[in-house]
């Protein structure tokens, strides 16, 4: 679809970018010439990722940082700095599980804030204000979900930090688009990883019903999003500032607000309790498999 060189000479940061879907997006960043910085908390990810990108060819490091420590995060992009400035910024760490909100403690719900919200806030200030200072111009991509702008029964944190990301991004848009910096935004659907699909689909056959659900009949391939975020990152989208493509085969349009998660509206506390062990069980054995 694009040129091997679409991110020739690019240097991009992506949080969380050890798994899943920031390492699918470092994956393809790298394949089309662009080099590619992650971050993340567990080292041994972090290592292994560029790892494999570096054995094929590619430029790749990584930094162990918590970004929900603005310290942390400030001393980060310093360090990036010093070889050169970056290019762009990809806001992928998240953290996300399904629980009644009523039951969540306030460390629970912090411990999604920080990341999605204070996180993605931190990062885009310590580049922003890189970028204006020395008068370099960036894009910041920030991954989002339609619960941005249509909220989630049972994934509250997550969804009130997405919304914050998402009117962050509009702000600075016209704010930091005077001084050459971007933004955009990718909402995703179902693009199945195996630590998210252990915390949000406890019934795998209401999984198979959400599937069911998507006007597409399918979920989406880690390769349709990492070539429209390489897209996106790219000169070629140059003119588009400020704004959230939907990636999700039209489930978005079908329900929303949580209309797919209706049922466990209907579940008892022993229901609760098992799907709660079920799936810290899962996390701590997570599959192998993307």
């Amino acid at each position: 679809m694009f040129s091997e060189e679409v991110l020739k000479g690019k240097k991009i940061l992506i949080t969380g970018g050890g798994t899943g879907i920031g390492k699918s997006l470092g994956t393809r960043f790298i394949e089309l010439g662009a080099e590619v910085v992650i971050c993340g908390r567990r080292e041994e990810v972090l290592k292994g990722s560029v790892t494999d990108w570096t054995k094929v060819g590619g430029k790749a490091s990584y930094f162990v940082c918590d970004i929900r420590f603005p310290d942390k995060v400030d001393a980060m992009f310093e360090e990036i700095w010093r070889d050169r400035p970056l290019d762009g910024l990809v806001n992928n760490a998240a953290g996300n599980f399904i629980a009644r909100t009523e039951t969540l403690s306030s460390r629970a719900f912090d411990s999604v804030i920080n990341i999605v919200l204070h996180g993605s806030a931190y990062c885009t200030l310590a580049a922003g204000k890189r970028w204006i200072e020395g008068k370099h111009r960036g894009t910041i991509l920030s991954i989002l979900t339609s619960s941005a702008w249509q909220g989630r029964a049972f994934m509250v944190p997550s969804a009130t930090a997405k919304a914050g990301v998402l009117s962050m991004m509009r702000s600075l848009a016209t704010e930091w688009g005077p001084k050459g910096i971007r933004t955009v935004m990718v909402a995703p659907g179902i693009f199945p990883t195996a630590g998210a699909s252990a915390r949000l689909y406890p019934d795998p056959a209401e999984y198979e019903a959400q599937v069911a659900r998507i006007p597409m009949r399918r979920v989406g391939q880690h390769a349709e999003l990492a070539d429209l975020c390489s897209y996106l990152m790219s000169e070629h989208a140059g003119f588009i500032n400020g704004d959230c493509v939907t990636m999700d085969g039209g489930a978005s349009l079908v329900e929303g607000g949580g209309g797919t998660v209706q049922y466990l509206q209907n579940w008892s506390p022993e229901q609760w309790e098992e799907f709660r062990t079920r799936s810290a069980r899962a996390v701590a054995s997570p599959s192998k498999t993307a």
